[in-house]
């Protein structure tokens, strides 16, 4: 993300050739997560990704298998463990070995189940690390995905890197962070129990020893369904709802149009998956806080409280871009998020994104809070780039935010039981 290929090469020790030897394969630090929005609020109602919690799914598990992938239109979970990895597999044969076992791992997990047969010898280690024994599923989804850099030549992998699969071009104002940009390989992880994510991800890293090292990882939060019975809009860390103009994720046409890769699109190993974008959006809570409540509903285009486009009473009312205030200015400002965002009404994502909290930074004495910005398209070039292009530009939202962080992955599409996810690539 932040050097090209070239600029790599000429140092002496690549990151990837590092984590080879010395072996890291252990969990690393889950800290931090991402809140529940991003580019917010276009002003449509159908938002399936808000939070909700049927028990039944909740005791039982959602289902792993099928046509696509879990955890993308699936209504979105309390919280988030996501983990990025470099492959130090050797083979294409070891790559696909280690999809196999990560398959048959997650739907055990998905399902509430402990991974293998449970160990009595004492002189193994067992093959479940144990937390998540006696809890319930917990609406448990894991996706996955593969990064740019797995197509440079080392796998010889059966299908062509995907035309938009690439990294994000320099956004105005990014100030990225190495640590946590890219990843061969991406995991999301999202339940509505903590310990129960934690277990996931720490059991898919540990089954990667020898093949894949965790890169980046980061955990997120939303309000939970306990706290929110009603299952309204989530709020981000700004006390802004986030999320309200999500596209409808019962639409099956919306969703082809919008969210999933068709054949027609290329390459074919793809159909049925998803284009991910995340971004690591530092949030300057400090300042934000200081800011008086007309600023910040300027800023954002809505009214706080009601989540209500300004000028309007129903967090789904129509945005009215035209509206005038009796001097004459648009109600919504030019520079607010919601117009930016929004633009002509052309393009359209799907956020399933979370907060973060990951203590104070040592060296600015300021909280490391924000977002952890996750979003699904069928088309980075022609839906997130343009949208994500505007608001670096203008955004007023850039006074009080950072992006850190960044990294783009295709998420395969689903598989049936007895095959394995990537089966299509590897």
């Amino acid at each position: 993300m932040t050097e090209n290929k070239q600029d790599s090469l000429k140092k002496p020790l690549s990151r990837r050739e590092m984590l080879k030897l010395t072996g890291v394969a252990g969990l690393g630090l889950l800290i931090g997560g991402g809140g529940a929005g991003g580019l917010m609020a276009l002003g449509r109602k159908g938002s399936s990704v808000a939070a909700v919690e049927p028990a039944a799914a909740d005791k039982q598990g959602l289902p792993f298998y099928g046509k696509h992938q879990a955890g993308i239109i699936t209504p979105a979970q309390d919280f988030i463990c996501f983990a990025a990895f470099d492959v130090t597999a050797g083979s294409v044969e070891e790559l696909r070995r280690l999809f196999r076992d990560w398959t048959a791992a997650s739907a055990a997990m998905a399902s509430g189940q402990m991974i293998g047969e449970h160990n009595t010898t004492l002189n193994t280690p067992p093959t479940d690390t144990g937390e998540a024994a006696g809890l319930t599923p917990s609406r448990t989804t894991l996706t996955f995905g593969v990064g740019p850099s797995l197509f440079d030549g080392r796998f010889g992998l059966k299908g062509p890197k995907p035309r938009g699969l690439r990294d994000l071009p320099a956004f105005a104002g990014d100030a990225l962070d190495p640590q946590w940009c890219g990843g061969d390989l991406c995991v999301q992880v999202c339940a509505d129990d903590m310990q129960v994510a934690f277990h996931a991800i720490r059991n898919l890293a540990r089954i990667a020893r020898g093949h894949a090292v965790l890169r980046w990882t980061q955990e997120g939060f939303q309000r939970t369904g306990r706290a929110d019975p009603a299952g309204g809009t989530p709020r981000n860390l700004l006390g802004f709802k986030d999320g309200t103009g999500n596209p409808d994720t019962t639409d099956a046409v919306l969703m082809d149009r919008t969210v999933w890769a068709q054949p027609s699109d290329g390459p074919g190993w793809m159909a049925g998956g998803s284009y991910m974008a995340v971004r690591r959006v530092r949030m300057r809570v400090e300042v934000w806080d200081r800011s008086t409540l007309k600023d910040q509903e300027a800023t954002f285009g809505r009214h706080r409280d009601s989540g209500a486009p300004i000028g309007s009473r129903g967090e789904f009312d129509p945005v009215d871009l035209q509206a005038k205030s009796t001097d004459g200015q648009p109600l919504i400002p030019a520079t607010s998020h919601l117009r930016l965002a929004k633009g002509d009404g052309s393009q359209q994502i799907l956020r399933r994104s979370y907060s973060y909290s990951s203590g104070l930074d040592p060296k600015t004495g300021q909280l490391d809070a924000g977002l952890l910005f996750i979003s699904y398209q069928r088309d980075m070039d022609k839906q997130f780039i343009p949208i994500q292009t505007r608001l670096a530009k203008s955004d007023k939202l850039n006074e009080y935010t950072v992006h850190v962080g960044s990294a783009v992955f295709a998420c395969f599409p689903g598989c049936k039981q007895g095959g394995y996810i990537g089966e299509t690539l590897f």
